[in-house]
């Protein structure tokens, strides 16, 4: 193995967490910061909730929403489109087609 190319190896790095929860395990960095353990992860809890740290489920919904909205109203434009075509009768692509 080359010498001077490896990170130093911190076998005792303090690992801490949102929670306050802290443990002891082996890295390249002295301490690290986590937003969630296996004391507070809702999998290994059984809660029901989302980690959302950047308001990503906000956005998510948000996005649903203006779909939903959207969508709706394309619909109505559709209906009041083909309302319009009835009224108006054949055009005159269709007359055409009907003479040749």
């Amino acid at each position: 193995m080359k010498t001077k190319i490896h990170p130093s190896y911190f076998p005792e790095a303090r690992v801490t967490c949102s929670c306050g929860n802290t443990f002891i395990t082996g890295s390249t960095k002295q301490s690290i910061t986590v937003e969630v353990c296996h004391k507070c992860h809702p999998f290994y809890t059984g809660e029901h909730r989302f980690l959302d740290t950047k308001g990503r489920v906000d956005t998510f919904q948000k996005k649903q929403e203006t779909a939903k909205k959207y969508k709706e109203t394309q619909a109505s434009k559709k209906k009041k489109k083909t309302q319009k075509e009835e009224r108006e009768g054949k055009s005159l692509k269709e007359l055409l087609r009907e003479a040749a």
